[in-house]
């Protein structure tokens, strides 16, 4: 059922949310007229529960380690019967994306709950748990910056970001109740997530499909890297690739940012099956969720 994502900066008390979330849910479930919610167990999945350390976010392949643990995890809670909250950074809307097509997949609903925390006291919170326990618990200062430098705020206009719930550091909870609708629903009958084109994951068969995959979203991207070519200096248009619009931000977009975007769609859909001739109108809508 449910994914509830945590996200928000390293030390922002994510967990102390993630924590009050899973006491919020249980009595609500407990208290349900409806035998199927009544079913429903809760879990929750963070760092601590998977044994990732602090330190594994110094290095890219630790940490694309941690994330695949995650991933891995809340694939096999992900059921009929249970709620699963993600508190992990969770900072990359790639993985995000991933996560939310996961729950696509089993057609269940999804949400995000954004820790609202300012840099500055997540800062704060970081140096106490450095001086507390061995510092264990807080990461070291280089890994710490890094974190919030790179962190990318959930969005809720993205499929995959939305609904977004942000808690700012002076609410005593989260919005349980609107979370509540949002994955169940107010009148207390469980929703299901429709399925679409880019979160059905039968296996691939035609032979020349990652040759098609690689080609079409490859075109998409000459298309644009050929638009900002001929027109220097502008911005924020709408160029046409085959039938498909793309969306450009205001901006000028860098090879390399293309690059990871094309890399992050490619491998999500690497071992699944899209028609040949959707691939680029969902490559093109992904761009522009993510350029937007």
């Amino acid at each position: 059922m449910p994914l509830i994502l945590i996200s928000g900066f390293p030390c922002s008390g994510k967990t102390h949310r993630a924590k009050q979330l899973l006491d919020l849910l249980k009595p609500k479930i407990d208290s349900s007229s409806d035998e199927r919610i009544r079913k429903l167990t809760v879990h929750l999945i963070n760092d601590q529960s998977l044994g990732v350390s602090r330190g594994v976010y110094r290095e890219a392949k630790t940490e694309k380690d941690a994330r695949a643990a995650e991933l891995s995890a809340v694939k096999r809670l992900l059921s009929r019967d249970a709620i699963v909250i993600a508190d992990g950074l969770n900072y990359i809307k790639g993985f995000r994306y991933q996560l939310y097509c996961e729950a696509k997949a089993v057609r269940t609903p999804s949400c995000v709950v954004h820790v609202g925390t300012p840099a500055t006291k997540c800062g704060e919170n970081n140096d106490r748990l450095l001086s507390e326990a061995g510092g264990k618990d807080g990461y070291e200062q280089d890994i710490f910056e890094n974190l919030i430098f790179r962190y990318e705020e959930p969005n809720g206009m993205t499929r995959w970001d939305s609904p977004l719930f942000t808690v700012p550091i002076d609410d005593t909870e989260p919005p349980v109740e609107q979370i509540w609708d949002a994955i169940i629903g107010s009148d207390g009958q469980m929703k299901m997530a429709k399925p679409n084109a880019a979160t059905i994951t039968p296996q691939a068969t035609e032979s020349d499909y990652l040759y098609e995959l690689d080609r079409s979203t490859q075109e998409v991207v000459s298309s644009v890297l050929d638009w900002q070519k001929d027109h220097p200096g502008e911005s924020g248009e709408e160029i046409k690739c085959g039938s498909d619009t793309i969306v450009l931000p205001s901006n000028p977009v860098s090879l390399p940012q293309l690059q990871r975007i094309r890399r992050q769609f490619t491998n999500m859909n690497r071992q699944t099956h899209i028609s040949k001739s959707r691939i680029r109108t969902l490559f093109v809508e992904y761009l522009n969720d993510n350029l937007g």
